[in-house]
């Protein structure tokens, strides 16, 4: 896995840490990481979007446009549980008393 430094003013230093806090987070890496992730996701949506909309506009479709949509959402339905059943549950970790050894 690569690593990357970013550098900030102290005041969203600040914000990060105070969102990790809040948010059970264990690091400004695993606040961040999910961010990132959504903002990715994100864009490919706008992507399809514009693609589905220049494809509307350009009066070139042929067939049943309800019947593509159809498919597509039901593509995107099926994406969204399978990554759903491919991400591990993230359990909030609990610290144990110093000096307990336990496994």
């Amino acid at each position: 896995m690569g690593s990357l430094n970013v550098h900030m003013p102290d005041e969203l230093r600040s914000y990060v840490d105070d969102r990790t806090k809040a948010g059970g987070f264990g690091t400004p890496t695993e606040y961040v990481r999910p961010l990132i992730r959504k903002d990715r996701d994100e864009a490919g949506q706008r992507l399809l979007t514009e693609q589905l909309t220049r494809g509307r506009e350009s009066r070139e479709a042929k067939g049943d446009v309800k019947a593509l949509f159809r498919r597509v959402q039901a593509h995107v339905d099926r994406v969204e549980r399978e990554s759903k059943k491919a991400k591990p549950s993230r359990a909030k970790k609990t610290r144990r008393p110093k000096g307990d050894r336990r496994p």
